[in-house]
């Protein structure tokens, strides 16, 4: 029974279009759940602020639309517009810190909050975009340089001073955001296969940079020394993690029951954002956890899956960090929900209440489905089936054609054998 199980779930693996279609699944799963455990953590708070439960998750989910235009967009958009975009985005992005540094900018229209930059009614956080336009910049730079990626000097000249800035003026107001650029950038580097004497050296700095960010912002290390004993800070610090605990206490395996939270009660802050994990183990309890755990486990097999079945290096750098950045900011949101780590506040992908966040990632993952569609076997099958001008235009188009893989395919035809399909 396990073999023929073992067989088939090794067989659907082997369909040329498996990373693409595990990638949808766990994606819009992940969303909608994120939809639900919005509404259900922000329904009472809604309904007492505005007179309608429905009013903080109706944002929400016309950010998702938002969100999901974007994925449609990055879906379609080649490799070489990346490359192409990278370094005017890494400036925008980087210009927009600066803003963000700036508490005095701007008037009752444009002006700044702690991580948001306000323009009327819309706010965004700049260190979201900033997290893509590195993502791109450092891939592309990698691939230039090529072999010269084992050299200190020919890595520290174009991209170290530019990379360190941007995490220097996101990492002052954004801690917890700068923490998973680094994770990021370090993982790129080692994707490339830089020598770990440099990546050693680099993640040196990055603690000794990190430990002066904390030292400088007293709130930052009042969080550090209430970690191990939140207890003792409950009139402070301590008591967002305090209440957290209770909630997950509470769900214990089946959870109190969907919507029956009692912690979204005015009692956990920002339980429907950065501690939305807690409610979800108090609602959905220890098995609601698993699921959620289970399907990033999927996206991160997927994500890392797209990055090594990828011809192109800078595609398989790019789905390389992609899933870092993803299974890095997912894993320092829950261990700081569970006390594994410091309380950082970063968003969880997909779930947490936030647009900027949401509407990010959601164009990252499309980046990363239209790499799955340009897979070498991928890109043939989907190829074979020839689809009409109307889908390629209302979907995707199509990936272009592997090297050599017309040839191959006029043969295969020729001799009557099937080509494969997704």
């Amino acid at each position: 029974m396990r073999s023929g199980f073992t067989e088939t779930l090794r067989g659907l693996l082997d369909r040329p279009l498996a990373s693409y279609y595990l990638l949808l699944s766990s994606s819009a799963l992940l969303l909608t759940i994120g939809l639900v455990m919005v509404f259900s953590a922000t329904m009472v708070e809604s309904y007492s602020e505005n007179g309608d439960a429905f009013a903080i998750v109706v944002r929400q989910a016309t950010w998702a639309l938002v969100g999901l235009v974007g994925f449609w967009i990055a879906q379609r958009l080649p490799a070489r517009t990346y490359r192409s975009v990278s370094r005017p985005l890494l400036v925008f992005s980087v210009i927009l810190g600066l803003i963000l540094l700036a508490p005095n900018f701007g008037n009752s229209v444009v002006g700044t909050d702690d991580l948001w930059i306000h323009l009327g009614p819309v706010q965004f956080q700049p260190g979201e975009l900033a997290k893509f336009a590195l993502l791109l910049w450092v891939a592309d730079s990698l691939v230039r340089l090529g072999p010269r990626i084992a050299s200190w000097r020919d890595l520290a000249v174009p991209l170290f001073p530019i990379a360190g800035l941007s995490m220097i003026i996101i990492g002052y107001s954004d801690l917890g955001t700068m923490l998973i650029i680094v994770a990021m950038f370090i993982g790129l580097l080692w994707s490339a296969g830089v020598p770990m004497r440099i990546l050693g050296t680099l993640f040196a700095i990055a603690l000794a940079g990190s430990a002066l960010l904390i030292a400088f912002e007293g709130y930052r290390m009042e969080r550090i020394v209430s970690f191990n004993r939140p207890e003792d800070f409950a009139d402070g610090w301590g008591y967002q993690a305090i209440q957290g605990y209770y909630a997950i206490a509470d769900g214990g395996w089946f959870g109190v029951g969907l919507g029956e939270s009692r912690q979204k009660w005015e009692w956990l802050p920002n339980g429907h954002n950065d501690f939305i994990f807690a409610l979800i183990a108090e609602e959905l309890g220890v098995v609601g956890c698993l699921v959620i755990l289970a399907l990033f486990g999927v996206l991160v097999y997927t994500g890392f899956r797209i990055a090594r079945r990828s011809a192109d290096p800078f595609r398989k750098l790019v789905a390389a960090g992609v899933t870092m950045w993803l299974a890095g900011q997912a894993f320092i949101n829950i261990g700081g929900v569970l006390g594994l780590i410091p309380i950082t506040g970063v968003p969880l992908p997909f779930i947490s209440d936030g647009g900027t966040a949401l509407v990010v990632v959601l164009a990252a993952v499309g980046m990363l489905a239209g790499f799955a569609r340009a897979e070498p076997d991928a890109a043939v099958a989907l190829r074979a089936r020839n689809p009409s001008r109307l889908v390629r235009f209302l979907w995707a188009p199509l990936p272009p054609a592997p090297a050599g893989a017309e040839s191959g395919s006029s043969s295969k035809q020729t001799s009557g054998s099937r080509t494969p399909s997704g």
